[in-house]
């Protein structure tokens, strides 16, 4: 990473804070902004985070000093959270939160309700990553929304032009940990340990070995990100908010990296802090492989002995960098002293003033007040935020004020105007309520979704419905069945998904399943009807009353449900689960397989191999690579414990011999002949 420098701009430097300590070091290392977690429903669970006291403190130190607060409510949240979750939202917006970090869809639409003035930001868990999941977001009241930090430069360009049409902003990682999986989409710490991503639980297996022939054992962890060198790139592509990554790191970490971002948005020089910054934590090195559009081998890493020990050596060395208040604050003053009369100091920041009294000035024997001793007193704003600017004096000829009298006047200004840069809100008490229709539940179908036509089968009379890829020959498909096409969960170009939606319409194909949000802005504009898949997350009643509002066909529901959770999601639409089949545990843009062989060797029939011999299947598609879990899901004789009104029967790798033997179990409710798992329907997540 070079130090060059970049000019001034006003973009906005956030970053992470995960204790009272983080806080303090973030603040005094120059950030114009924080993030930061309640102790509940967010995606750093395992932080310290903040209870109600200490998110009033936390504002209220940061907004004295004019830095704003984002509270991260980033999770997906169950039907009996909502509450809480919208609860929570209303406290912070009294205590003067600066913005809300959301994933949740029916937090977002109730929020969006009931909280109409509070600002929302989309979290990078929504996964939006091409322009069509703005218009999307910007219906939901979403103003400032996360980009995936998967796009490239030429990718970002677009996005940002895009929301700035919709008078939104986009929010940018520059600086930490790359989850291998893009975020939102990733199932492997919920399948493999029930501790959820999208519940704020990961327990990183993706930084465990997994093997590839070839790779570097580690084939799902990426080195850190780091793209402060390309601040001013990222200026000009039009972005609003360069934000750090590292709730789970240390004071020092948050330090080095808001400094290194302060001083190269402020054009600045930072090489040598940049220096300390690699030192201080990397896994062998930094990458800017996706912004760069240069995936590869080069961007996997892991966090070596070497690396441990040039953390050791630096830490104490960044307590400098927050060891005193920042005086970030520019205020003016005016000061006037008259004999007999109490003196007066007015102070202002721009936006708030406050005049406060002091002593009677007396008559001078000795030596009398003058501007100059006067301001050596009343600019001393050592130990605080403030910084005057500019200081006017009226003092009366041979009047006297004692030191101690003009200090404690200037405290007694400073106090004031700290308090009032900060103030509570009086809200009404908010309500998620909502009469919530229920659809009347038959016995489930099944619907075949498979990889491709020839996986099919030539009795289908099981099934009620077809999936096919988009990409596939669906138009020379021929069935009886209705025929739907599935968007993926990564799309590269949308024109092509636009053009075989046409296409698709044309066939007489009405329904698309959408593995993410900007699928349903291309599937509405189509005139195709939406399926909320899987990866949308759906979780509860409220996120599945988005999905209507979206004029949705069905909703597959989140695999992260369980049993019980599932029969209490309330909706007039159809919904679905994933009945069958191996789950999709990532969604990654960097494929693990090329960091051991070529596309031409792997031939699209890759495996990565764990530390315990278990075997992952590697898919790719259209620009991206799934990553599959071991052993399918297998619900054949369980089918009727299940309020929904069709079960998926996803086929991956099968041949049409097995699909047709899995469709068959299905049909006659048999129980599992070979390695199977119930999923998470049984065992849920925490």
């Amino acid at each position: 990473m070079k130090g060059t420098k970049v000019a001034n701009s006003k973009i906005e430097v956030l970053s992470p804070v995960g204790n009272k300590e983080m806080l303090t070091a973030a603040v005094r290392s120059g950030a114009d902004a924080v993030y930061l977690g309640a102790r509940d429903f967010n995606a750093r669970r395992s932080a310290d985070n903040f209870d109600s006291q200490d998110l009033l403190e936390a504002i209220k130190y940061c907004h004295i000093r004019g830095v704003r607060v984002y509270l991260t409510l980033n999770t997906v949240l169950s039907d009996e959270e909502i509450k809480r979750a919208l609860a929570l939202a209303a406290k912070a917006y009294s205590l003067g939160i600066d913005a809300v970090i959301v994933q949740d869809l029916g937090l977002a639409r109730l929020l969006k309700k009931h909280l109409p003035k509070l600002p929302l930001h989309a979290s990078t868990q929504m996964t939006a990553h091409s322009v069509s999941a703005l218009p999307f977001l910007k219906e939901l009241g979403f103003s400032q929304v996360v980009a995936s930090r998967e796009m490239s430069e030429g990718e970002l360009k677009e996005f940002c032009a895009a929301a700035k049409e919709l008078n939104m902003t986009v929010e940018v990682f520059v600086h930490g940990a790359l989850c291998m999986c893009m975020s939102g989409q990733c199932y492997m710490s919920a399948m493999l340990g029930g501790r959820s991503g999208n519940r704020g639980l990961c327990a990183g297996p993706c930084r465990l070995p997994f093997a590839v022939n070839g790779g570097n054992g580690y084939d799902l962890s990426l080195k850190d990100l780091s793209l402060v060198s390309h601040i001013e790139r990222l200026k000009e592509l039009g972005v609003s908010s360069l934000k750090i990554e590292g709730r789970m790191k240390r004071p020092e970490y948050v330090a080095a990296a808001t400094a290194v971002c302060r001083r190269a948005v402020d054009g600045e020089d930072y090489s040598a802090l940049a220096d300390t910054l690699y030192k201080v934590f990397s896994r062998s090195g930094f990458t800017d492989g996706y912004f760069a559009d240069k995936r590869g081998a080069d961007m996997f890493g892991i966090r070596t002995k070497d690396d441990v020990m040039l953390s050791n050596a630096v830490q104490n060395s960044l307590h400098e960098l927050y060891r005193n208040e920042r005086q970030s604050v520019h205020i003016n003053g005016s000061f006037k002293a008259n004999l007999g009369e109490p003196c007066t100091l007015t102070v202002c920041d721009g936006e708030n003033s406050v005049c406060v009294k002091g002593s009677v000035a007396e008559k001078a024997i000795n030596k009398p007040l003058t501007p100059d001793s006067a301001l050596q007193n009343l600019g001393k704003t050592g130990g605080t935020p403030f910084v005057f600017d500019n200081i006017k004096t009226d003092i009366e000829d041979g009047i006297s004020l004692s030191a101690s009298a003009l200090n404690s006047l200037r405290r007694e200004a400073l106090d004031s105007l700290a308090e009032k840069r900060f103030s509570v809100l009086e809200i009404k008490k908010t309500d998620e309520t909502e009469e919530t229709k229920n659809r009347i539940r038959k016995a489930p179908v099944f619907v075949g979704r498979f990889s491709n036509i020839a996986q099919i089968p030539s009795d289908i009379s099981a099934l009620s419905a077809i999936v096919l890829p988009i990409e596939s020959d669906f138009e020379n498909y021929k069935t009886t069945l209705p025929l739907c096409v599935d968007i993926p969960r990564g799309i590269v170009n949308e024109a092509y998904i636009e053009n075989r939606l046409e296409t698709a319409k044309k066939c007489g194909i009405s329904v698309a399943f959408c593995g993410n949000i900007a699928a349903v802005t291309l599937c509405n504009k189509a005139g195709i009807k939406p399926v909320f898949d899987f990866s949308m997350n759906v979780f509860n009643s409220h996120s599945a009353k988005t999905a209507e509002e979206f004029s949705a066909a069905a909703v597959t529901l989140s695999p992260e449900l369980t049993c019980e959770q599932i029969g209490n999601v309330k909706t007039t639409l159809p919904t679905g689960i994933i009945g069958y089949g191996r789950l999709p545990l990532m969604l990654t843009r960097n494929c693990p397989i090329k960091n051991g062989i070529s596309c031409e060797k792997c031939q699209k029939d890759g495996t990565l191999t764990d530390r315990k011999g278990i075997k992952f299947p590697v898919r790719c598609r259209l620009g991206y690579s799934e990553i599959f879990n071991s052993r399918p899901i297998y619900l054949a004789e369980r089918v009727n414990e299940f309020a929904v009104d069709f079960l998926t029967l996803y086929f991956t790798v099968e041949t049409a011999e097995e699909c047709a033997a899995v469709i068959d179990c299905y049909k006659n409710g048999a129980k599992p002949q070979t390695e199977y798992t119930r999923g998470l329907y049984y065992r849920g997540v925490e």
